[in-house]
This record gives structure tokens, C-alpha cells and sequence, in this order.
């Protein structure tokens, strides 16, 4: 304690000569007159002179009045310095913590300081003569009431039991409990053993509490650590071998230091004055001393972080001259806004909570750099839509919706003349939830249709036409009336596509060189003349009725008087016994599914508008006039027809346009997969799943109530394509014909897919009906196309001997176009595997029917119906025939785009037959052969063969030759598991490389998914959706990855759990359930996820499916975010939140959504 009083003392003036004391203090060095002898000698007469002195009562110092204030004053802020303490103590108790250890260091090294001095004033004394001593020994001791601090060395010569007293308190005495570590003297024990000790009898076991401590306190660390995600980031050092050796398998030496180096003894015993022990000894250390190196330990740890920061350091100079040498580089500058996140990869990969919110703030630090590079970037090119494009997405962390509906709508009136922008700015505001309506949605939608429609007729001039301007039109409109479909709003949906047909088919031709805008116009008085539109019975179109105004008006004529069977409104309630949301459902969707089309007033009835007694159902020409567009390519104005008739139900060759593809899913039945697994080979895949048709709207729990369309509904579809027949003729007209049937046939599957007898007959029947009276058409009667499906429609009723003799007719009349005719090639490979289908083994499939269609099909001659037996010469000639014919067109080389789309048909169809040929006569090896030379040929042939050529000429997304083989590979492998026993290794290789190259391909993922369920192991399947969603855009793998683990959860609790009615879990599962839950939430976040309503309805269900009630209400409000738009939503909310109907329907009224059951009717209607 008087050592660290004397450290803080203040010394009173110095001693006069004490400068040149000092100087003579150090002469002594220089002095070779010193002897050691005299010195101690002078100091022995010292000691004498000491002990000499008699005892006196130790000194008592009478401190003056300025000391005692002075002590009182010092002591008062002592006391105020405590309060202090105390105070930070209670609010920054780890930051005090660390104050008084670094308090505790200085007062220590402070007390060295004072001992030092204290050694030096002795050495000093050491040197006086002893009257020098003794007479400024009297000096001092007459100075002791005069200073208020007194050195130690200045008292030490009276007597030894000379002491002070500290009043000054040391906190850390009582901090701690003992005291300071500093004055403790410690020691190092070499080694375990100890002295005096009989090795053989005793042993003692040294205890070292602060050796276990520190061991404790450094755990092994693990790869996530800071250290070591550096050391993981650094690149490796390329190992190679100097030696240049042909053997890559060479062994490469590792080259060791040699230990056995003779410069150490030299370095050490330099001059030769050690012995060889201390030689040893002194190397020993040298050793020791260069392990444990400080400078390279912290060069070793910091050599991984040096490296990332060079690397790093390096790239960001490397992309800072790039955007400064080359500014107009749009690639650059996204680059450099895309590199700010490899920064943030740095050492926190897995951060502690601590670092977890310096992380988020580092985050919002990132993206206000990403905003600063853009903003210089859009300095530099004030013109490029793509910059400010990302610099909105930014914006969207930091503004409020408003601020950023203002820089929409700058950047829109900036650029009105960029289809792409007007696509993502419908899409921002439509997925607004806080100003979304759907009326102000869909004038937007008009806005934006009318001024594209603008820039197309030239009249703004400010602004040139963009190429793609007049496909991005047709496919904004198509987005729009998905929109109102979904919203509710289907009658406006279907006029919308009445008015366009009519203006764009039925065109007179006085209006043709018109602007657009002149064109609606003239388009107004017909729409609103109460004439009959396209689907409406007794339908002209608009150039008829204008010829027909010249002349002085139509002739009325009485219509047929028609039973139509009105459903009254009293027996829209069934059981009055049901809750109330339940009743309300059954309702909507029964005015769902009735009231889809306009309502217009019968004049034979005398109806007027008011008669209408939901005027919703009324559609006003202002609703639909700014969206109609002038369309005048061909092949658009096809597609308009085919996106119609899929708008309907109507399953055709076409798809919707890409842009708007997950915007419209919101149906569940992509994952529906009954007649596909039955029929591996023969179920066709129409291209309609995943979207809901006009007039059903179905829940997740409940199965679609009806099957195609009410009777009003059926006959609009029937008077379309009575009115588009007429339109076309030739090949056009022969595929409207088939897109007919297909509906057809689509029915009757979905009778045998819910297994409804009843309605398959009456559904059967009429099918027939109409397939036989499209063939009677004299342009259908050679139409092989119609044949095949007639007779696959007679397959699919069971009347398989009717399916033969349909077939058989159609090959005798076909001729002998043999393989080189794809309507006759496609014709015998559908015979033939609905015959392959039949078969219950491959035993005596040589002899089969199916042998016979495709021998017949390769000699080209006329066809001979099957007699029971073919000859094995036939199956040889017909295996060279396919050979040769498939090396030719392999190399066959399409002129135009039609004679591309006829040879990826003719190519698919002829490598189906010869592998189905090779698998009836040869074996399964032998068809999966021909299918890998052909795939491996396609792949080498490039993109003219493969690539989807309904890009090009804008109708028909046919199926590129590669994907079409890859199916009917995959489908081959799929029926030869259901009959034999195979591996599945081959079949899960095929489809795996196909789902790399085609992941939005839905029937290679449904049969993925199928063989997987098989499957004890989720690991490997788990990888692939992994590899696959993080190289596409696709949400076709997020939709079947978590598809598949529902299934393997359904299986595992079917397993664990027993019992009907209310579950009760045995086992608990939750990984499964944590899984599924983290790819949803991938999956909506994913840029195409969040906005497709289908991934928020199966999150919904699957949340209210486990029981979780609170999280599902938070994840429906959060649905809603994205998919405002989205009546489906509201629908599935109220199934799973009953008790909150009123709520809903409000909410649903707020956002204009279509609600076709008031809560006021309801109410009334359960009163009667």
C-alpha cells in the first residue's frame, strides 16, 4: 500500500543540484578508479552509523490546516467519485469490469515506476560519505512536517517499524476478494517430479485450478468460426509436381526441412566459449523460443483474412476501373452491384445473435452502397430502363409504397414505349396490398394497353416503337383478363375476349386504316346495339352487322323457344343444418360456376337492364374499350384464340405466354397423377394444369364439384367453335377440331380420375356423339389426327374392340405413306402401345398386335389387319427399315418452321415405334439404347433441332424432339417396372438429366416424384430439388420438392398414427414439417414465388393442416401482400377461419373483389 501511495505522491521542489547529481551519478560508469571493494566498504560504515541511532517512538506528523483540508477535499471526491462508481456500476457493469482491470494494471506499473526510484535513491546514498549522509538524513527528517508525502528510502534509516498510513481506498481489494495478482510472486514448476521423495512408494499429484481453467476456456475450434470460414474462403495453393510426367497418378513428394543442420551450432557458439552442454541447452531454447514465436503465430492466424482482403481489395479495384474506363457498360455496372454481395459473404456464414444484428446492419450498409453504384451508374446512363429497374428493387427495403408508386409512375412516363417495364410496374401495383383495388388495377391495365396502342399506330411520336411491342400487348391483355378471373370479376374477363375476337376477326374493312383508337370508336355502337357476341347463339360479328346497318338494320326473327332449366333460389341451400360460412361457400360456388357469362336483357323476354338482379353481372363498354389492341400477325391472332379457349377449359397444344405463367397458377391439380400411373405409356398430358377454367374456384379440402361446365356454359363453348370454324379452313380448321375433342376427352378423364360411373356414361355418350359428327365433316374425314383420338376416346370408355376397328379403318384408308407421313407414324404408335398396355408380361409379345402394327407401319404397303402370327423376316426388314429411316432424319436438315415443327413430330413418332419394336422383340436394354443414341445425337445436333420452336412463329409451344424423347423414354422404363422386375437406377438417372434440362417440364416431375415415394432413402432426392432450384427460375421444383415431402409425411403418418376421425399422434414428427415449412419459405421468396397464388394456398393448407391456427391467420395476411388479387385465398380462409366470415367479406368488399352472396342475402335466404 506505500508503494502505491508513493506512486501517486507529488513531490515537493527539487532539491537544489540535483541536475548535476544526476550527471554525477553516471560518471562512476566511466570511472576506472572504481573499485567494488570500496564500495562495500562504504556501504558497511552506512549500516553501522544506522544501528548506532537509538530507538524512538515512531513519528507522529501533525498535518497543517491547508493539509487537512486538503485531505478533507480529497476525501470528498473520493466520496463523490464512489457515488459515481456505483451508479455506472449498476448500468455498465461489464464495462466497469473492464476499467478496473486496466486501473489495476497502471497502479501496478506505476508501482514499479516507484521502486525503480527507490533503488536508485539507495545506489545514491551507497555513494555519499557518511557525514553526507548524516547530514542529509538530518535534513530530511526535519522536512518530514513540512511535505505531506513521505519516500520510503527517506524514512527507511530510522527505524525499521517505520510505516504510514494510506487513507486513499483500493476498490479492487474488494472487487476482487484478495489481492492484486501483481504481488504475488509466482513460480514454474519444471516438470511432475519432486525432490526427497522414494520414487517407488510415493508420488505426490500436483492440482493447478488456473492450468484446468484456461484448459477449459479453449475449446477446439469448429469450421464455422470466424478463423476458419477465412481459412475455408482463402484459395488453395496449387500442388504440382516440377517434374513434367505423363502418369497423372504420379506421387508428389512433400519436401521437409532438414533438422540435421550444422548452422545452428554455429549461429549459437559463434565465438566457441560454450561448453557442448550449454550448447545444447542454448539450442534447446533457440527451439522453443521459434515455436512459440508471437510474430508467426499471428502471421499464420492472419495469413487466411490477408489473402480474402487482398482478393477482395483487388476485385473491387478490378470492377472501379472497369465502370471508370467504360461507363456506358450497363454489364459492369450490375456486376458491381451484384459483387456487394459476395462481400457479405465474409467470416460471419453462421453468426452468433450478437453478430446477427451487426450482420442486419451491415445489410442495410450494403444496400445503400448497391443504391449509391446504381445512382452514379443511371448518372452516366440516364437512358437505360435495367439501372433503374434495380434501383427500384433497392428502394423497396428503405421507401414506403406511395414514394415508390411516384417512381414508378416517373419511370413509366419516361419510357411509355417499353412493353417489358409496362409488365413489371402492373405487376408491382397489382401485388400492393395497401392501395390495391381491382378497379383501379384494371384501369391501369387499359392505361397501359392505350398507350402502347399509341406508340404502335405512331401517333406518339416522342417515342419509337420497340420490337416484341405487339406480342408484349396481346400477352398484357391475357395477364389482364386472368386478373379479373381471379378477382371474381369473370364476366368482364369473358367480354373482354369477346370484344377482341370481335374486333380483330370481324373486322369491316372501311375501319381497317383507322388508328386504334378510331377503330373502338366505331366498335361502340355495335357492342352496345344489344346484337349477339361471339359464343351467343345466333352470333354474326361486327363486319356483318355494319353491312347490315347500311342497308337498314336486321330482320327479327323468332328464336327457339329453349327448357332452360332455372335454379331456383331457394334451392341453393341444401341442408340449413350446416354453419353459416359453410352454406355461404356451397352458394358462391354455385353462382361461380352458373353465372360466369354477361348477363344481358332478353328482348323476346321484354328484359330490360334494370331487371338484372346483380347488376355486377352487367359489363359497360368503359370497362373494356381502353384494353382492345389492334393485332395483325397472323400467328398472334391464333394464339389469341387457342389462350381463349384454354381461358375456358379447352386444353390445346398453346400455353400462356411466360410472363404471366405463375401469376395465373392457382389450381392443384398438377400434382394429379391417377390415369398417369395406370397408363404410363398412353396418358396424354394436357397442357392445362395448374390453372382454374372460367366458372370453378374450388377450396384446397374440396374436389371440383362439376365436371367441364354448366349447360349454359357447354353451349357458349359449342357456338365458339362453331363461329371460329368458320373463320378458318384447311389445317386451321382441323385443329380447332381437335382442341375440341381434347375437351371432350379431358371429361371423360376426369370421370375416371374421381371414379364416377354414372357420369362417364352420360359423358361417353356424348363424346362419341361429337367425335363422329367432326369426322362426317368432308375436310375431317382424312384427318388422321381426329381418327386417333376417336379411337382413343373408345379406348379410354373400355370398348376396346370398337378402338381396333376405329384404328384398323384408319390405317387401310390412310395409304402407303409408311414412316415418312407423321399423322400415320403418331396413328400406328398410339395402336401400338394401347395394345403394349394390355399385355400382362413379355412373354410371347413377338406374336402380339402390337408387332404387327409396327412391321406393317415400316414396309410402306397397304395395311393388313392382324391375323394372330408375325413372321420374324417382317420384325427383321421392319429393325433395318427404322434404322435407316432414323439415321435420315437425324441429318435432315428443316427448311422453314413448319417443316421443323412436321420433322420434330415425324422424329419423336419414328423413334417411339422403333424402340417400342426393339423392346417387343429384343428387350428393354435394346429400346433404352436406341433412345440414349438418339438423345446423345440431339444434344450434338445443337439448337436448331431442340430448341421450342412455338417461339418462332407464335401459336404453338410444341415440345421441343429432346423432351418428347426424354418422355417417352422415362414413360417406357415406367411400364416396363409396372410388369417386370427392373432397377430403378436407370429410370431415376433418365429423368434426372431430363429435369436438369427441362425443370418446368410437369410430367417428368410428377413421374420423378412417383419413383421417389418408392424410395426408403429422401437424401439423394433431397440433393437433386436442391441442385435444380438453385440453377433455375422454375417454381415447377419448389412446387414438387415440397409436394414429394408431403407425401413421404402422409406415408410416415400412416405409419405412426391409427385410428379415424380426430388424429392423434403416437410418434411426434416435426422434422418433416420444419422441412416443408423452410421450402415454402424459399419458395415465396423466390421471385416467381411470390407472386403466384397456388405456392400461398398449399402453404396455407399445410399450416392449417398441422394445426397451427395463429401462424396460418399471420401467413393469410401475409398471402394477401402478394396476391391481393387473389379471391381463391379468401375463399380458403374462410374454410379455415370460419368464425372470421363477416371479416373476410369485408375485406374482400374493400378490395372490390367480386362477392356474389352479400351476408345480407345470406340472411334473408335462411329466413325463408
Amino acid at each position: 500500500m506505500a508503494a502505491e501511495g508513493a506512486g501517486y505522491a507529488k513531490p515537493g521542489p527539487p532539491p537544489a543540484g540535483n541536475s548535476e547529481g544526476s550527471r554525477k551519478e553516471l560518471d562512476w560508469l566511466s570511472n576506472p578508479s572504481f573499485s567494488a571493494e570500496d564500495a562495500l566498504l562504504l556501504h558497511q560504515r552506512t549500516t553501522e552509523v544506522a544501528n548506532l541511532i537509538p530507538e524512538k517512538p515512531p513519528l507522529i506528523r501533525t498535518p497543517s490546516r491547508s493539509e487537512l483540508s486538503g485531505e478533507s477535499d480529497t476525501d470528498e471526491s473520493l466520496k463523490r467519485a464512489s457515488k459515481k462508481r456505483k451508479k455506472q456500476k449498476k448500468k455498465h457493469h461489464h464495462y466497469k469490469k473492464t476499467k478496473k482491470k486496466t486501473k489495476g494494471d497502471s497502479s501496478s506499473s506505476e508501482s514499479d515506476l516507484d521502486t525503480k526510484h527507490i533503488k536508485d535513491k539507495a545506489a545514491r546514498s551507497s555513494r555519499n560519505h557518511e557525514k553526507e549522509a548524516a547530514a542529509n538524513l538530518d535534513k530530511k527528517t526535519s522536512n518530514l512536517t513540512s511535505n505531506r508525502f513521505v519516500w520510503l528510502d527517506d524514512v527507511q534509516a530510522f527505524t525499521a517499524e517505520t510505516f504510514r498510513i494510506d487513507k486513499k481506498p483500493d476498490p479492487a481489494n474488494w472487487a476482487y476478494k484478495s489481492l492484486y495478482r501483481g504481488d504475488i510472486a509466482r513460480y514454474k514448476r519444471r516438470g511432475e517430479s519432486c525432490l526427497g521423495i522414494d520414487a517407488k512408494k510415493q508420488c505426490i499429484t500436483w492440482e493447478s485450478s488456473a492450468s484446468k481453467k484456461k484448459q477449459l476456456q479453449r475449446h477446439p475450434e469448429r469450421y464455422f468460426t470466424k478463423n476458419n470460414v477465412k481459412i475455408l474462403n482463402t484459395d488453395g495453393i496449387p500442388v504440382c509436381k516440377k517434374s513434367s510426367s505423363s502418369d497423372p497418378t504420379a506421387f508428389i513428394p512433400v519436401f521437409e526441412t532438414e533438422t540435421d543442420d550444422p548452422s545452428g551450432t554455429v549461429e549459437v557458439n559463434s565465438l566457441g566459449i560454450y561448453d557442448p552442454s550449454a550448447t545444447v541447452q542454448l539450442q534447446e531454447k533457440g527451439c522453443r523460443a521459434a515455436d512459440h514465436d508471437p510474430v508467426n503465430t499471428q502471421q499464420t492466424i492472419q495469413e487466411p483474412g490477408i489473402n480474402i482482403n487482398s482478393t477482395l481489395m483487388t476485385k473491387v479495384e478490378e470492377h472501379n476501373r472497369k465502370v471508370r474506363e467504360n461507363p456506358r457498360d450497363i454489364n459492369a455496372w450490375m456486376e458491381f452491384v451484384s459483387f456487394q454481395d459476395e462481400l457479405m459473404r465474409g467470416s460471419n456464414l453462421y453468426a452468433s445473435k450478437g453478430e446477427q444484428e451487426v450482420r442486419r446492419k451491415s445489410l442495410k450498409l450494403i444496400l445503400e452502397k448497391k443504391l449509391a453504384i446504381l445512382e452514379r451508374a443511371i448518372e452516366s446512363n440516364p437512358s437505360n430502363v435495367d439501372l433503374k429497374l434495380a434501383r427500384l428493387k433497392i428502394c423497396t427495403e428503405f421507401w414506403e409504397p406511395p414514394a415508390l408508386i411516384k417512381e414508378w409512375q416517373k419511370l413509366i412516363f419516361l419510357h411509355p414505349n417499353n412493353p417489358e417495364l409496362w409488365k413489371k410496374y402492373l405487376l408491382f401495383c397489382q401485388s400492393q396490398f395497401t392501395t390495391f383495388s381491382v378497379s383501379k388495377i384494371n384501369s391501369l391495365y387499359g392505361k397501359c394497353l392505350t398507350t402502347l396502342a399509341a406508340v404502335q399506330d405512331g401517333s406518339m411520336v416522342s417515342h419509337p416503337l420497340l420490337p416484341g411491342t405487339e406480342e408484349a400487348m396481346l400477352a398484357i391483355f391475357i395477364q389482364q383478363c386472368h386478373f379479373l378471373r381471379q378477382a371474381g370479376h369473370s364476366e368482364k374477363a369473358v367480354s373482354l375476349f369477346q370484344a377482341l375476337i370481335d374486333f380483330t376477326f370481324f373486322k369491316p374493312d372501311s375501319v381497317k386504316d383507322l388508328p386504334t383508337r378510331g377503330q373502338v370508336e366505331f366498335f361502340e355502337p355495335f357492342w352496345d346495339s344489344g346484337e349477339p357476341r361471339i359464343g351467343e347463339k345466333g352470333a354474326r360479328g361486327w363486319k356483318a352487322w355494319m353491312h347490315q346497318q347500311e342497308k337498314g338494320g336486321w330482320i327479327a326473327v323468332k328464336p327457339d323457344d329453349d327448357d332452360d332449366e332455372e335454379i331456383d333460389e331457394d334451392q341453393e341451400i341444401k341442408d340449413k343444418t350446416l354453419p353459416k360460412w359453410h352454406i355461404w361457400l356451397d352458394i358462391e360456388y354455385s353462382r361461380e360456376a352458373r353465372h360466369w357469362l354477361p348477363w344481358r336483357p332478353d328482348k323476346t323476354k321484354k328484359e330490360t337492364e334494370e331487371d338484372c338482379e346483380d347488376p355486377e353481372r352487367q359489363v359497360l363498354f368503359d370497362d373494356l374499350g381502353p384494353s382492345l389492341i389492334r393485332l395483325s400477325n397472323p400467328d398472334l391472332q391464333r394464339q389469341l384464340l387457342y389462350s381463349f379457349l384454354q381461358f375456358l377449359g379447352v386444353p390445346c397444344t398453346s400455353k400462356l405466354f411466360p410472363s404471366n405463367l405463375y401469376i395465373a397458377m392457382d389450381e392443384n391439380n398438377i400434382f394429379d397423377s391417377v390415369l398417369s400411373d395406370e397408363k404410363p405409356l398412353t396418358f396424354v398430358d394436357f397442357p392445362l394444369s395448374g390453372f382454374n377454367s372460367i366458372g370453378h374456384m374450388d377450396t384446397m379440402l374440396r374436389e371440383r364439384h362439376h365436371i367441364g361446365h354448366c349447360k349454359e356454359g357447354e353451349e357458349f363453348i359449342h357456338n365458339v367453335f362453331h363461329v371460329l370454324s368458320l373463320l378458318f379452313t384447311g389445317k386451321e380448321k382441323c385443329n380447332l377440331s381437335i382442341c375440341w375433342l381434347q375437351y371432350e376427352i379431358s371429361k371423360v378423364i376426369q370421370c375416371l380420375q374421381t371414379k364416377k360411373k354414372k357420369k362417364l356414361k352420360i359423358q361417353g355418350r356424348k363424346s362419341k356423339k361429337l367425335a363422329k359428327n367432326l369426322l362426317k365433316a368432308p375436310d375431317n374425314r382424312n384427318d388422321l389426327s381426329l381418327w386417333k383420338l376417336y379411337a382413343y376416346l373408345e379406348w379410354l370408355l373400355g370398348n376396346t374392340d370398337d378402338a381396333r376397328k376405329v384404328l384398323d379403318t384408319a390405317l387401310c384408308t390412310a395409304g402407303t405413306g409408311g414412316l415418312k407421313s407423321s399423322q400415320l407414324c403418331g396413328l400406328g404408335l398410339l395402336y401400338a402401345q394401347l395394345e403394349v398396355e394390355l399385355l400382362e408380361s413379355l412373354e410371347g409379345a413377338v406374336m402380339s398386335r402390337a408387332v404387327h402394327v409396327l412391321t406393317k407401319l415400316a414396309e410402306s404397303g397397304l395395311y393388313v389387319p392382324y391375323s394372330g402370327q408375325v413372321l420374324p423376316v417382317n420384325v427383321l426388314k421392319a429393325r433395318k427399315t427404322y434404322e435407316h429411316a432414323l439415321q435420315d432424319y437425324l441429318g435432315k436438315t428443316p427448311v422453314s418452321d413448319q417443316d421443323r415443327v412436321s420433322d420434330t413430330n415425324q422424329l419423336v413418332n419414328l423413334v417411339g415405334c422403333y424402340a417400342l419394336l426393339q423392346y417387343l422383340t429384343v428387350g428393354i436394354d435394346a429400346a433404352v439404347l436406341i433412345y440414349a443414341q438418339t438423345s446423345e445425337k440431339l444434344e450434338a445436333l445443337g439448337p436448331q433441332k431442340c430448341e421450342n420452336t412455338g417461339e418462332n412463329f407464335g401459336i404453338q409451344n410444341f415440345p421441343t424432339a429432346l423432351e418428347a424423347v426424354t418422355l417417352l423414354h422415362t414413360n417406357l422404363l415406367r411400364f416396363h417396372m409396372k410388369i417386370s422386375v427392373y432397377p430403378l437406377n436407370p429410370l431415376r438417372e433418365a429423368l434426372t438429366e431430363a429435369l436438369k434440362r427441362y425443370p418446368s417440364n410437369q410430367s417428368l416431375w410428377r413421374s420423378y416424384i412417383h419413383i421417389q415415394r418408392k424410395s426408403h432413402s429422401a437424401s439423394k432426392a433431397r440433393r437433386f430439388f436442391d441442385g435444380v432450384t438453385r440453377s433455375t427460375d422454375s417454381l415447377e421444383p419448389w412446387l414438387f420438392a415440397i409436394q414429394a415431402e408431403q407425401m413421404r409425411k402422409r406415408l410416415i403418418e400412416n405409419v405412426q398414427r391409427a385410428g379415424a376421425g380426430e388424429i392423434h399422434s403416437t410418434i411426434p414428427e416435426t422434422g418433416l414439417t420444419n422441412r416443408i415449412i423452410a421450402l415454402f419459405e424459399h419458395a415465396v421468396q423466390s421471385e416467381n414465388g411470390a407472386h403466384c397464388p397456388l405456392l400461398w394456398r398449399m402453404y396455407l393448407n399445410f399450416l392449417a393442416s398441422v394445426g397451427n391456427k395463429e401462424k396460418s391467420k399471420g401467413l393469410f395476411y401475409k398471402a394477401l401482400q402478394n396476391c391481393p388479387w387473389a379471391k381463391v385465398l379468401y375463399l380458403d380462409a374462410v374454410e379455415y377461419f370460419p368464425d372470421q366470415l363477416q371479416e373476410t367479406l369485408d375485406l374482400m368488399t374493400e378490395k372490390e373483389l367480386r362477392v356474389r352472396v352479400p351476408m345480407e342475402e345470406l340472411d334473408l335466404l335462411l329466413e325463408v
